[in-house]
């Protein structure tokens, strides 16, 4: 008979026959034996259960290529540690019904889709099958919704993708609470579709999207890369055009689906607008940041953008704001933040209407991303670590940016439809899915270590901004420009 419960004790006791190293894989051999026994009846359940089966022999897999890292005893515990905590997960995963839905939101009317479905997906009613579903769009606030727990496996199996960065990959560097990517979005009026691989790049044939903004940016394209390369049958037809090293040097990074001619690059462009070095009275070089001029202009024929600025522009430095702004070849002595942040998008806006031609490109923003740093920031001992649950209470929300009131009110402005995917809300509720102190293993854990509350674990939230992107476009999909 299945057990519903799997219950391991632990006790001391003195004496021991083995010295502390076999000791703990003696526990480790228990553990295995107790989890054999009830597994393959939890396993039988559900097939995510079989999933995260696989997710338990990949954890055993990056702790023993870390056993140089580590001593042979902190090794077994921590096997130990993962089989246990595998164990009790699996016996506790209950199956939660989850909805899916269709959506697409706009800031202001100038943007050519604003309206959502609300359709059930049913095994008779698969939001795949497209046209009738899309014919049957409804308004709907997909950002206006909540974290439901969802027992499907995330996009993409933890610690699979080689394109995840060291920074983000929290199953990786140890993290042992998976509760992270069992949470889905969910807006409140509506349903979103299931992101589907196959499809996006069906969507995406002949054609190149590109991720121009900071790491948050770069967090959404190695999300997006990694779950379109799960849909593929040959993972090898996944090309770098770029090299690794040519993204730490000019900040561009760029991967080919080659079965259905797509690229889809990251560009890093933190302020959007573009950095910059004057010399001064003493001819000492020092860096300012031309309001006046955007960054790069290598991605103006792309098929689809996704922009985002935000997160350094509350930098000390941005904060601040002396002798750094410049416009032309005037350094302002003090200019606020709020100030320079408007000059910088309305510079955004301007090149955008001058360059994208609005037949051929799709131009969308992605809002700022919520950080969770408690009793102080990144570098002064600001830390998120321990948090495993979302945030309940909508009251509890930090307050919404300024910047993306600026923002808003800019795009409001333009000419070109810019379609604004405005994460912050569903991101101010995720205080469980940043790195915390999970950082690539060289950087040693001490107690008072820079933690990462800003970021996000892959797979994880980033996830859910491409199914809103995916949906997106599912929905203008049927009359994306074609490269014939």
């Amino acid at each position: 008979m299945c057990q519903n419960i799997l219950y391991f004790s632990c006790k001391k006791k003195k004496n021991l026959p083995f010295p502390p190293l076999m000791a703990s894989f003696k526990t480790m051999i228990s553990i295995l034996m107790q989890f054999s026994r009830t597994a393959p009846c939890l396993l039988w359940r559900s097939r995510t259960h079989i999933f995260y089966m696989f997710l338990l022999l990949l954890s055993l897999f990056f702790l023993s290529t870390s056993f140089n890292q580590r001593s042979p005893n902190a090794l077994a515990l921590a096997l130990a540690t993962r089989l246990r905590f595998a164990a009790d997960y699996i016996a506790s995963f209950t199956s939660v019904s989850s909805s899916n839905t269709c959506i697409v939101s706009d800031v202001r009317s100038n943007c050519t889709l604003s309206s959502v479905t609300a359709v059930e997906r049913t095994p008779g009613n698969s939001l795949e099958d497209g046209n009738d579903v899309i014919k049957d769009l409804s308004s709907c606030d997909i950002f206006n919704g909540n974290w439901v727990l969802d027992d499907s496996r995330p996009a993409y199996i933890p610690g699979s993708c080689p394109y995840v960065d060291d920074s983000f990959n929290c199953f990786k560097n140890g993290r042992v609470d998976f509760s992270y990517v069992r949470y889905r979005w969910k807006p409140f009026d509506c349903q979103i579709p299931r992101f589907n691989g196959r499809k996006m790049l069906e969507m995406l044939r002949g054609k190149r999207l590109v991720f121009v903004g900071d790491s948050l940016n770069r967090n959404m394209w190695e999300s997006l890369v990694c779950s379109l390369r799960e849909s593929l049958k040959d993972k090898r037809r996944l090309f770098e055009v770029s090299s690794r090293n040519e993204y730490r040097t000019q900040g561009f990074f760029s991967l080919r689906f080659q079965d259905y001619q797509c690229t889809i690059d990251f560009i890093k462009s933190p302020f959007l607008v573009q950095e910059w070095k004057i010399s001064d009275k003493s001819e000492i070089r020092r860096e300012t940041l031309r309001l006046d001029m955007i960054q790069g202009s290598k991605y103006s024929n792309a098929d689809i953008i996704v922009f985002n600025t935000g997160h350094w522009w509350t930098h000390q430095k941005t904060g601040k704001g002396k002798n750094y702004f410049q416009e032309g070849s005037h350094v302002y002595d003090r200019m606020e933040v709020k100030e320079a942040f408007t000059k910088a998008l309305k510079t955004w806006a301007q090149w955008v209407d001058s360059n994208i031609d609005r037949k051929h490109t799709r131009v969308f923003f992605a809002g700022y991303s919520s950080s969770h740093f408690r009793k102080g920031q990144w570098d002064t001992g600001g830390n998120c670590h321990g948090e495993t649950e979302p945030i309940s209470n909508e009251t509890s929300l930090a307050p919404y940016p300024w910047m993306m009131s600026i923002l808003e009110s800019v795009i409001s402005e333009m000419k070109t439809p810019v379609f604004y995917l405005n994460i912050t809300k569903m991101t101010a509720y995720r205080k469980d899915g940043h790195p915390s102190i999970y950082r690539p293993l060289e950087i040693p854990r001490t107690p008072g270590m820079f933690q990462d509350c800003s970021h996000w674990c892959l797979p994880g939230v980033p996830d859910f901004w491409n199914e809103l992107l995916y949906a997106a476009l599912l929905i203008s999909g049927h009359d994306l420009p074609n490269n014939d």
